[in-house]
């Protein structure tokens, strides 16, 4: 039997929420006893567990409101992921060029300071760097009402 995409993608999110948790879980069997502690209905297997981890089978919703609710995690991107991004619009180099003028223009001290000191930075660096930032972003969709600084 065929793996399907939804299952596979909310086998993905399990792991980086479970990766993300405060108690390292490992295993199936790690996974069923500490969802089994906080579900009021039915108990899983490790079986089952090792299923929604592997992609061949997803919870009931019931299940995935334990789980989100366990692991402090939108519910929402639990079970479908994170929202599709927005189309854009194709904008002519001219048009991008002035369009960024007024960004740069209203960049603090700070942001200011950290471009110049990111453009110093070896392309390995840099490739880092959007990596650090591309989590963090995942981080604000996963857990609801995290909010930048100022």
């Amino acid at each position: 039997m065929p793996l399907t995409d939804e299952k596979i993608a909310f086998a993905e999110r399990l792991r980086i929420a479970l990766k993300r948790g405060t108690k390292s879980i490992d295993t199936a069997t790690a996974l069923a006893h500490e969802f089994n502690l906080r579900h009021p209905n039915e108990p899983i297997t490790p079986q089952a567990a090792q299923k929604w981890l592997t992609g061949k089978a997803k919870p009931t919703p019931d299940k995935i409101n334990t789980l989100a609710e366990w692991l402090n995690v939108s519910g929402h991107w639990l079970r479908n992921g994170p929202p599709p991004a927005p189309v854009k619009k194709q904008v002519s180099a001219a048009k991008r060029h002035t369009a960024s003028q007024p960004i740069m223009a209203t960049l603090s001290e700070k942001e200011t300071k950290l471009l110049t000191r990111l453009r110093q930075l070896s392309e390995h660096q840099l490739f880092l760097i959007a990596e650090l930032v591309d989590q963090l972003a995942v981080e604000r969709e996963i857990w609801p009402g995290t909010e930048p600084e100022a």
